[in-house]
């Protein structure tokens, strides 16, 4: 009981926590953004228009942080920035028409000055090359932390033809959201978002980064306990331990022709945060057939209760020391204890309605132990070996009349030399107690005396017919014949009074009716098993 307490509790949990009840829908998602601020630096204003770019992907927006900017470029020829395989000491060291991953340009095999101190492979490309490599420190836009960004979220589950944003009715532009007081504003404050995420923005700002912004929707739409409302989350979605490429960065160029038509540009190396907004959710409604797999479901682990039990109880019968009346409780409910085939009998009364099963060990007389009702009156005897014996018809009505005759009937006297558990006077003495069996309950007339007795069981034509029926050329005049009708006669007396050869087995036959049977086809030798002789 208590693992069984145990599983309902845990069962009715999970029906109303986790809402088991509920058919489930999953969401779709369109996002919308906009950045709102500026910042100003030693040379310029950056409005939200030069540090915004382009969504580079579905749902996510830019903001530059840093950046590299080499102004007034020209198609022409210059020195290479001295990188390890473009510093070079005389033309042996440039190829022509050689192009490396990291160069800016075609080399065109000479090796000029870089500087005063460094010489590298002169290249045809954008003059003059970017001159560095490496970001600065501090970032340029550093100020872009107190940048604002209003997202527009707006789910829809088509399941259940539902639709609602995560702009509130009642929305304060002038809102910004904190888990505490504003959990459902809208509006993020940059900084804020990197610090939810465990990230301090100086130092991602340096070189970039990638942060994620989840809007998880856990929404319930059944009128008594609705509720759907977006939560927000912030976590760092690059790898910022890699020694090779980090943070986020990428070049882009601004175009323009000098009065003389030529083609000028100013390249811009930036860095920045990338925010992806990543939106996720499931919507449930109450659904009868959910409920119904559920419980059916829940149903197979109280099944696991036996098994459970059984193998702890088991596990503990494994140590001697751990005897208790619990063990042995279980040990008799969980095996039936089955008697041996001998102990249980089956036996008829001609004056009681019903088989007799007696299944203990027989202390006295089997005529004078209690047993069980095992079925209603048998069957009267029908077969087809009935198609080869003679007056069958009459047969059934002599049987009628005459199962009323004996019960009727008293004796009108009996032998003095009867054994005391016999109550039909034609018993003889047996030794062993299975053995003594009467065909009556009461006092009253012996079954053997019936005409049925004598058609039914005893007749020669009647038996000789039957065997005749299963064996067809058997010599009713050799040596065993008497053997042979005997034992037909006691499966005829069987199927007489048990209305089935099923129980042949276990049936005893009363001695009266035994040796009626045997004094009538006698053995030869006169010896006969299970009772006595004389």
């Amino acid at each position: 009981w208590l693992y069984l307490s145990f599983l309902f509790f845990l069962a009715s949990y999970t029906l109303i926590i986790d809402k088991r009840y509920q058919e489930k829908d999953n969401i779709i998602s369109s996002v919308h953004t906009k950045v709102k601020g500026v910042a100003q630096t030693d040379e310029r204003i950056w409005d939200t228009a030069e540090y915004t770019i382009p969504m580079q992907a579905i749902g996510s927006f830019f903001v530059i942080t840093n950046f590299i900017m080499t102004e007034n470029q020209l198609q022409m020829t210059c020195p290479e920035y001295p990188v390890a395989k473009a510093i070079c000491s005389s033309y042996k060291s440039c190829k022509k028409g050689s192009v490396d991953h990291q160069s800016n340009g075609i080399q065109t095999g000479k090796c000029v000055d870089y500087n005063a101190t460094i010489k590298t492979c002169e290249v045809m490309a954008w003059c003059p090359v970017e001159s560095k490599k490496t970001a600065p420190v501090p970032a340029v836009l550093k100020s872009s932390e107190d940048f604002t960004v209003l997202i527009k979220n707006n789910i829809h589950f088509p399941k259940f033809n539902y639709t609602i944003q995560n702009i509130p009715p009642n929305f304060n532009t002038s809102c910004t959201f904190n888990k505490i007081t504003s959990p459902l504003c809208p509006i993020f404050r940059l900084g804020d978002i990197l610090q939810a995420a465990n990230e301090n923005f100086s130092e991602v700002a340096v070189e970039g980064g990638i942060i994620g912004i989840e809007i998880n929707w856990d929404c319930d739409l059944d009128k008594w306990s609705y509720h759907c409302s977006p939560k927000y989350g912030f976590r760092r979605l690059d790898d910022k331990t890699t020694s090779q490429y980090p943070g986020f960065n990428f070049r882009f160029a601004k175009y323009h022709k000098l009065n003389s038509g030529e083609e000028q540009r100013t390249l811009i190396k930036v860095y920045g945060i990338r925010f992806d907004v990543l939106v996720f959710g499931t919507a449930g409604k109450f659904d009868f057939i959910e409920l119904v797999t559920y419980i059916g479901s829940m149903i197979s682990y109280f099944g696991l209760a036996v098994f459970v039990i059984d193998y702890y109880i088991s596990l503990c019968s494994c140590c001697s020391c751990c005897k208790s009346p619990v063990k042995e409780y279980h040990f008799r409910k969980k095996y039936e204890t089955v008697l041996n085939p001998r102990q249980v009998m089956y036996v008829s009364y001609v004056d009681e309605p019903h088989v007799t099963v007696i299944k203990k060990r027989l202390k006295t007389s089997l005529q004078r132990t209690e047993g069980d009702i095992f079925e209603s009156h048998p069957e009267k005897f029908s077969d087809a070996v009935n198609c080869c014996t003679k007056d069958s018809n009459k047969d059934s009505v002599m049987e009628d009349q005459e199962m009323h005759t004996v019960q009727q009937r008293r004796p009108e006297g009996s032998s003095s030399g009867r054994p005391a558990w016999c109550c039909c006077g034609k018993c003889r003495p047996a030794d062993k107690p299975h053995e003594q069996l009467c065909c009556r309950r009461k006092e009253g007339e012996c079954i053997t005396t019936s005409v049925l007795f004598e058609r039914l069981v005893l007749s020669k034509d009647n038996l000789e017919d039957t065997l005749l029926y299963k064996e067809p050329f058997l010599d009713l005049n050799g040596e065993n014949v008497n053997d042979k009708l005997r034992h037909c006669a006691f499966k005829k007396y069987i199927h007489w009074r048990f209305g089935s050869f099923d129980l042949e087995d276990r049936t005893v036959i009363p001695s009266c009716c035994r040796w009626k049977i045997r004094d009538t086809y006698p053995k030869v030798n006169g010896n006969y098993t299970g009772f006595k002789t004389t």
